[in-house]
């Protein structure tokens, strides 16, 4: 009998191009399933193929102690229902393990971009995500506010994470991180791909804006054209993919007041006050760049203050000078 189980483990590991341990883990989960249907036994069950028997044990688990008992079962019996779990158990079981697999190989994709079908809208918002062989789930948190999922939809996104939740393998999808535009970025700039640009910092606000800073240590290279593009060539279809976000590149700077003038894109800073011992910077701009400097619902400096470290506090120049004389 348990020389028939190796040879059927062996065949089927080739068949479905699956490791022997799988397969066998598998068959071994399907007769303990059929010893427990067929005896009415609740306990858990732990099945050896050994050289010339099936042994199956009763496992008993105490304030983290682990004990094994053999079961009263005879020898005809175990390989009769053996016989009959590997017809019928032992499918669902591959299945099981197949499917476990193919979400395997996810795990070490983490922080890569994949792209899917949107299959289902649940009724939290979250999108379920067919990636192929394995599904996926987009939550309602990670979606670009301003985007409209539909089934059928067919979208690009980061893998966020692969873990286990209720003895399954769940596959989170992100459209919001800043990973997934370093990806999109990554993709589109083989200067950034190969090393030559490197992106020192990332921050968004999904579907508004970005502010991505640059360096190199080449002198011969313009970090912020290379991701640009001529005329946005390069920048513009990730802008695109992400709802129309605008990104601004910025040169990366050791100076933090020319950082902190440089975060501020695409408002010209005109002067700027600092308050090193606490992280605070008083920038005046021209009063008609002011709204430009502050953003759409206050977007812009909230991203140069998480790309800086610093507090910045924006004004008028008539502002700016007014409160230098209160000082």
């Amino acid at each position: 009998m348990v020389k028939n189980l190796k040879k059927l483990i062996e065949q089927v590991a080739k068949d479905k191009n699956l490791p022997e341990w799988i397969v066998e883990r598998s068959l071994k989960n399907a007769i303990a399933i059929a010893i427990k249907r067929d005896r009415r036994i609740r306990e858990e069950l732990e099945v050896h193929l050994e050289e010339d028997r099936i042994k199956v044990c009763i496992v008993r688990r105490k304030n983290g102690e682990v004990a094994k008992f053999p079961l009263d079962i005879s020898t005809e019996d175990v390989n009769r229902i053996a016989a009959h779990a590997a017809k019928e158990e032992f499918l669902k079981e591959l299945e099981r393990a197949e499917e476990e697999r193919g979400y395997l190989e996810y795990l070490e994709r983490e922080g890569d971009v994949v792209f899917g079908i949107v299959r289902r809208l649940t009724e939290e918002g979250d999108l379920l995500v067919d990636l192929g062989k394995v599904m996926g789930v987009l939550p309602k948190r990670e979606q670009i506010r301003r985007e409209e999922y539909k089934v059928g939809t067919r979208l690009k996104a980061l893998i966020l994470s692969v873990k286990r939740k209720r003895g399954k393998y769940e596959i989170v999808l992100s459209r919001t991180h800043p990973k997934f535009l370093k990806k999109l970025i990554e993709h589109e700039v083989p200067e950034v791909s190969r090393g030559e640009v490197v992106l020192k910092a990332i921050v968004r606000e999904p579907g508004e804006r970005a502010k991505v800073l640059v360096d190199t240590e080449d002198p011969k290279i313009d970090p912020v054209g290379v991701v640009v593009g001529v005329k946005g060539s390069r920048i513009n279809p990730v802008s695109e993919e992400l709802a129309g976000e605008r990104i601004d590149v910025i040169r990366w700077s050791t100076d933090e007041e020319e950082l902190i003038r440089r975060s501020l894109s695409p408002a010209p800073v005109s002067r700027i006050r600092v308050d090193r011992k606490n992280k605070r910077a008083e920038v005046a701009v021209p009063r008609e760049k002011l709204s430009l400097a502050i953003g759409k619902h206050g977007v812009n400096v909230k991203l140069a203050n998480k790309l800086t470290g610093w507090q910045i506090d924006v004004m008028s120049e008539e502002d700016f000078d007014t409160l230098l004389k209160l000082k």
